[in-house]
């Protein structure tokens, strides 16, 4: 019911990312979440083997209920930031974190030495 696509947009000392859900089915869809975390980014080295970065290391979240709605064909889109990568070229996925849905995508990316 629900596709995602990511993308991972590198700048000069951070990247970019965004998990856009999208709700394909033919009817309203409500996306229901355990805390306050949305998604999840995770980074791989370029051949997918070993983790570099994750999201939420390191982070707390709220613990309360929520959810999000979502008519057929809308979207919404969850970002997060990885600052100071390392140069190189990597592998990042994008899951959405709610309990009653699966949505989850990957991208390639390089991040250049500045």
């Amino acid at each position: 019911m629900f596709t995602a696509t990511l993308t991972a947009t590198p700048r000069d000392d951070l990247v970019e990312f965004g998990l856009t859900v999208e709700n394909r089915g033919d009817e309203r869809a409500t996306l229901s979440f355990r805390d306050a975390q949305r998604a999840e980014f995770v980074v791989s080295d370029a051949s997918g083997d070993g983790e570099v970065w994750r999201w939420s290391d390191g982070r707390m979240f709220a613990q309360m209920l929520g959810s999000e709605t979502l008519d057929p064909g809308e979207s919404t889109t969850f970002e997060g930031l990885w600052n100071d990568p390392e140069p190189g070229d990597y592998v990042a996925v994008g899951e959405l974190t709610a309990v009653d849905a699966d949505a989850e995508a990957q991208t390639k990316f390089s991040v250049e030495s500045v």
